[in-house]
């Protein structure tokens, strides 16, 4: 069994990976999970739970990743369904939540998810190696994030789980040391990790010396926008609209505008399970009675009352992926008597997410200007996570740094495989995130 392990708990995969056995040719080696016989690295970062409520006393069941989504869609009214189980790590705004009356925090269900993640891997993990090197964010998602807040519940978590030793990297240098592996020369490296809640940047200097690489840490930034941010303009510009919002409801003798609030969580599809038990969706609903269109209305209303949150964060996501190769594409969605259609066009979709480009953009900057760098200094440019395949965001590095220096691969492995292969260094103090004061 190997010493160490790398984990990158992801806001919409997790990714795990172990070094290679000795004598091997690869550096690391990702867990391989079986659904259906397709077999894949990148485990969904969901959970589902259920109980069987005509049984007096019936214990929580329980599962994580393809196995939790299957659950759900089969028994949609029957089971609790939570996902992006990270973007609420640095929220103070979330303590807890009920699940079958049970209190269940945040630390309680990042164990519980990767108890359940362990155990569908089988026999490739069947005792945690002693060092778990897990991978943070420059910057943690969401309003006014609190990353020492975070690392507690992180810590918590991975205690619960069995961790012993557990060292934090930030995510775009465990991509970095991963990237170098391929080095023959001496090379200054910007990496770009866009997640599912967070886009971080670093740089880094490498220095090959024979078989060593010698490295040092440049400089890092980050920004809380990356793949959910821009699912989200697609569901507030197309489907948001078609569910209520911009309507009015009557107010004595006046109409109102409904507040923007609700579609905001609503649109943030990893918001929707605690959205439903909120005060906010009360409030909804007893303005539906006044709602100068209650058709919309209800079917904003049964959406989330029949959990499709899910359904229809996977029908954005897809036609999302479609832009990066086409100019437009048909986004979908049917369930019972709410049946929405829209033609998306790259074109629209790049305009609504050029605010989150500049500030992207804006990180860039930040990372360059604290490394004292100028952008013909980077020799290499690493792109990597699921929005490096929009072509918007490409070709704003290619238009910095030239096509010739940007390099992509293993784009939803590499940060896990970065952070196992330090988990063997003998210099792993030299790349482990400072602590938060």
């Amino acid at each position: 069994m190997t010493s160490s392990l790398g984990l990158d708990f992801g806001t919409t995969n997790t990714v795990v990976a172990l070094p290679a056995a000795p004598g091997s040719t690869d550096g690391a080696a990702p867990l391989v999970f079986e659904h259906n016989r397709q077999e894949f690295s990148a485990f969904r970062s969901v959970l589902s739970f259920w109980t069987d409520e005509s049984l007096p006393n019936s214990p929580i069941e329980s599962d994580a990743g393809p196995w939790a989504i299957e659950h759900f869609i089969e028994n949609p009214g029957d089971c609790r369904f939570l996902q992006s189980l990270k973007s609420f790590a640095a929220s103070p705004l979330f303590s807890e939540t009920r699940i079958y009356g049970q209190r269940f925090g945040f630390e309680a269900l990042m164990a519980k998810f990767l108890t359940l993640m362990q155990a569908r891997a089988g026999s490739q993990i069947e005792k945690l190696p002693r060092r778990l090197v897990v991978g943070r964010p420059v910057e943690f998602a969401g309003s006014a994030p609190d990353p020492k807040l975070a690392l507690e519940r992180y810590r918590a978590a991975l205690a619960r789980f069995g961790a012993q030793d557990v060292r934090f990297v930030y995510e775009p240098v465990a991509a970095a040391f991963f990237f170098a592996q391929r080095l023959t020369r001496d090379a200054t490296v910007l990496v770009a990790d866009f997640g599912g809640g967070t886009s971080d940047f670093s740089l880094m200097r490498f220095e090959v010396r024979g078989k060593t690489l010698q490295t040092r840490a440049l400089a890092s930034s980050g920004v809380g926008v990356a793949g959910d941010t821009f699912d989200f303009h697609i569901i507030d510009k197309l489907i948001s609209p078609s569910l209520g919002k911009g309507t009015t409801y009557s107010s004595g003798s006046q109409d109102l505008l409904l507040p923007n609030r609700f579609f905001t969580a609503f649109a943030r599809w990893s918001e929707l399970s605690v959205l439903k038990t909120s005060r906010d969706f009360r409030e909804l609903k007893k303005l539906l009675r006044t709602s100068n269109e209650p058709e919309r209305l209800q079917n904003f209303i049964d959406l989330v009352e029949g959990d499709q949150g899910y359904a229809l964060y996977k029908a954005v996501s897809e036609a999302k992926a479609r832009l990066s190769s086409s100019e437009e594409t048909e986004l979908s969605f049917t369930w019972e008597d709410v049946d929405l259609g829209f033609t998306v066009r790259r074109a629209d979709f790049e305009r609504w997410i050029a605010g989150d480009l500049q500030k992207m953009s804006g990180a860039v900057d930040t990372a360059m200007r604290r490394a004292k760098l100028e952008n013909s200094e980077v020799d290499k440019v690493f792109l990597t996570g699921g929005s490096s395949f929009v072509p918007a965001v490409r070709r704003m590095f290619e238009a910095r740094f030239g096509a010739e220096r940007i390099e992509t691969g293993d784009e939803l492995v590499s940060i896990a495989h970065g952070l196992a292969l330090i988990g063997e260094s003998d210099d792993i103090d030299r790349w482990c995130a400072p602590e938060e004061i």
